[in-house]
């Protein structure tokens, strides 16, 4: 059973200046809940109980975000506000939160190698929480946990992006199996769209292998001089250890304001339809 997820948290947000000048982009609010939040809810809903967070500087507020605030619980306390913590307290309670930092910005790969410190040798998942799926019917690393279960490697999330965008993720190519899976074969970071294999776009969901990281420390920096996580699961793709999930549900990318705004009026919008 995988219990571990990593969240690498580093980044700075510069999509979203000035909000994300002092604070972290992970805690910006869809609704009441910051985005940091769902990503710890889907781990948690896959089994995950071990969160493994990989932050950076002016990163304390997600800290703070997973404890115990004494003084607004003593003030809210008895009244009508106290349940609107009931879902942070949930994760408090059923979760472990652990933390290293991430020294310098180097890449995707690079703050998962970072992370290695916090995980060990089992394999593990990965969540970038600004990426915010939904399920249908089960979250998106629940999934992917049963698909691990199946091939015993490394399973990655990919959706078809439109071809002029292509150049904006990691495209894989490869061979289909069945419910949704490919055994990838090939792996481009950020193609230009005449070079790219396919519109198969990798999207923030993980689940590694621990020889990931053996891989990564011998991998040499990749495009834009980073250390690209695509890179290193080329490696397993070469020897058939990789497999790309066609996930059910949906995924908005709130790393971009059009995303943003698309997941806070889709979830506003449930949120009245339930009421």
């Amino acid at each position: 059973m995988i219990t571990k997820c990593l969240f690498p948290v580093a980044g700075y947000g510069t999509r979203f200046l000035p909000a994300t000048k002092a604070q972290p982009k992970e805690m910006l609010p869809i609704l009441t809940k910051p985005l940091i939040q769902y990503g710890v809810e889907e781990a948690l809903d896959a089994g995950m109980k071990n969160i493994a967070f990989v932050t950076g500087r002016n990163k304390r507020a997600i800290e703070d975000h997973f404890d115990i605030t004494y003084e607004l619980e003593d003030q809210i306390s008895g009244t009508s506000k106290e349940s609107k913590l009931d879902s942070i307290r949930e994760l408090i309670e059923q979760c472990t939160f652990s933390y290293t930092r991430q020294t310098y910005m180097r890449g995707l790969g690079d703050a998962i190698l970072t992370g290695e410190t916090l995980i060990g040798d089992k394999p593990f998942g990965v969540i970038l929480a600004d990426d915010l799926c939904i399920g249908e019917p089960d979250g998106i690393m629940a999934q992917m946990v049963r698909i691990h279960e199946r091939h015993r490697c490394s399973i990655i999330a990919v959706e078809e992006v439109p071809a002029e965008e292509v150049n904006k993720y990691g495209i894989i190519s490869g061979q289909p199996l069945d419910e949704g899976c490919i055994r990838v074969e090939r792996m481009v970071e950020k193609p230009a769209p005449q070079d790219a294999p396919s519109n198969l776009a990798i999207i923030g969901r993980y689940i590694l292998t621990p020889d990931i990281f053996d891989i990564l420390r011998n991998t040499p920096p990749g495009k834009n001089g980073e250390l690209q996580i695509t890179d290193a699961l080329q490696t397993q793709a070469a020897n058939g250890k990789v497999i790309a999930y066609r996930f059910k549900g949906r995924r908005f990318d709130c790393g971009s304001v059009e995303g943003f705004v698309a997941a806070t009026n889709f979830f506003f919008d449930h949120q009245r339809a339930v009421q």
